[in-house]
């Protein structure tokens, strides 16, 4: 089977400062990777590198076999990505429902020319209300996001990349700052929405939620990919927890 997205021998510089040293993976159709490691490992980066918000040094990307390295990041959003970010920004003038319709007629936006031919909003509202519902939160669709808290603008923010349609969906720490509910209840929407088909790469440090729902996972440290298997057997290995937990790993043994 073709990987889905293949990243090859991806190096990204800041200045004198590697960040990402030569890491190559693949992810398959239909699943749900965790892109994991302590922090300053450079999981950010390297999904950012796929979006092309940052430029490797060296090495591709490709999406379905097609290299994404001369697009800009609209063109690979088109091309079948969206990032679910960590900081969630929506557009706090309009409601909830607004902001997943305006990402579901991204396609007519594309251009002012277009903007103005395509001034009926109604498939984009009914795309957005689905979107909301399988996000659990369509109750809020008529609500302003300023009123809304962050359990509700984490799933939000997934709900606008999910109305973009894509091949794979990137997810930038989604249970950052939630409570323990909150956590596990937005990873049990996350596996659903991949159960129904969606192709998702998921960076997270709740390592629980991770293991639960993850089949497998990338581990990366210090800019280097050190794993890469099987979630338990993964998180199994000595060099992973020594990653994690440094000179406490051998006492941990």
């Amino acid at each position: 089977m073709q990987p889905l997205l293949s990243a090859t021998h991806v190096t990204v510089r800041f200045g004198g400062i590697t960040a990402i040293d030569d890491v190559s993976f693949d992810v398959r159709p239909g699943e749900l990777l965790g892109l994991i490691g302590p922090n300053g490992a450079g999981k950010t980066t390297m999904m950012r590198a796929i979006v092309g918000i940052v430029r490797p040094a060296k090495g591709s990307v490709a999406l379905e076999g097609r290299r994404l390295d001369a697009l800009s990041i609209d063109a690979r959003i088109r091309a079948g990505l969206a990032l679910s970010q960590q900081l969630v920004k929506p557009f706090r003038e309009i409601d909830v429902q607004d902001n997943v319709a305006f990402a579901a007629g991204a396609a007519k936006t594309r251009t002012p020319l277009q903007a103005f031919t395509h001034v009926n909003r109604s498939a984009e509202r009914n795309v957005a209300l689905e979107t909301l519902g399988q996000l659990g939160i369509a109750g809020f669709a008529q609500q302003s996001p300023r009123t809304q808290p962050l359990g509700v603008l984490k799933r939000l923010e997934m709900a606008r990349a999910l109305a973009l349609k894509p091949k794979l969906l990137l997810l930038d720490e989604p249970l950052a700052g939630l409570n323990t509910k909150e956590a596990r209840g937005l990873a049990d929407t996350i596996a659903d929405i991949n159960r129904q088909g969606m192709t998702i790469v998921l960076i997270e440090h709740n390592l629980g939620e991770v293991m639960r729902i993850c089949q497998r996972l990338v581990v990366l440290d210090n800019g280097r990919k050190i794993a890469d298997g099987p979630s338990q057997a993964t998180m199994n290995d000595p060099t992973v927890r020594a990653a994690y937990l440094g000179g406490q790993a051998d006492a941990a043994a």
